[in-house]
């Protein structure tokens, strides 16, 4: 299947997804807690993690799968490409009523993504990407701020990194919480913000997506040390996350080097 074809494939998948989250609201569903910490999951998260099993796989038979609302086998990602997918970025916000939560896929190989779909269905934001060939939102070209330092930076994540970080450059400018993590992140690839952080505990279908859009926009997405993310490797977690136009991001690396070594 040509490039243009999967991609395209790819949206009409997403599309899909994103009705069958907006129904599931529409007609309420029950939501319950997992895990040792207690994270909220709903019967949105299943549903549409169901759907993208089967119409993904549909997409490119021969990936494997890795998603939060699956349980992890280590057979079903033996694959040259890994769809890597969270049903619902941001469970917390779709459970509440706000918009900004998203569907998230990315297309892993050799450890990094090569194809990637955001969606935020309630803001209307379909955000498309393949490796060397640009990123996309809503059709329009994307590309990161022409911003060249931290002065006037517009700021997202968590409140103590705002916090420190504002102590330490006042120019800054903190933004709202952006409840799905991948759309936090991907907002610098279209401008939106300057930089975001995510702190450590993220996985690879919070960031794997948002990586590539990132990227394909012209901007850096890596770790405090400044190292490139990979994905689908033994561990799936990561830590603290930098997205930062290249200017920015290497203010950023050089500050947390020398006034921020907790957050490195």
């Amino acid at each position: 299947m040509p490039d243009s074809d999967l991609l395209n494939g790819l949206e009409e998948v997403m599309r899909a997804a994103g009705d069958l989250a907006r129904a599931t609201a529409a007609r309420g569903f029950r939501h319950w807690t997992k895990g040792e910490d207690r994270s909220p999951v709903s019967e949105a998260d299943i549903a549409v993690n169901d759907l993208l099993r089967e119409r993904l796989t549909r997409l490119v038979p021969a990936a494997g799968w890795l998603s939060e609302e699956t349980e992890d086998a280590p057979d079903a990602r033996a694959a040259a490409q890994v769809w890597v997918v969270d049903p619902i970025d941001g469970t917390r916000a779709f459970i509440s009523g706000r918009p900004d939560w998203t569907i998230s896929v990315a297309l892993v190989a050799d450890g990094r993504p090569v194809l990637a779909g955001l969606y935020a269905p309630l803001l209307e934001q379909m955000f498309l990407a393949e490796h060397g060939r640009g990123a996309r939102l809503n059709g329009a070209s994307m590309a990161v701020s022409a911003g060249g330092d931290l002065a006037g930076a517009r700021v997202a994540g968590p409140k103590r990194y705002l916090d420190r970080l504002e102590k330490l450059t006042p120019a800054v400018l903190p933004q709202p919480k952006v409840h799905s993590l991948a759309l936090r992140l991907t907002q610098v690839g279209s401008g939106v913000l300057d930089v975001a952080f995510s702190s450590g505990g993220s996985h690879d279908w919070d960031l794997a997506a948002a990586d590539l859009l990132v990227h394909e926009a012209g901007g850096l997405v890596t770790d405090f040390a400044g190292h490139p993310l990979t994905f689908n490797g033994v561990d799936v977690v990561h830590g603290a996350v930098l997205a930062a136009g290249p200017a920015p991001h290497d203010a950023l690396l050089a500050l947390v080097r020398d006034r921020m070594p907790e957050f490195a």
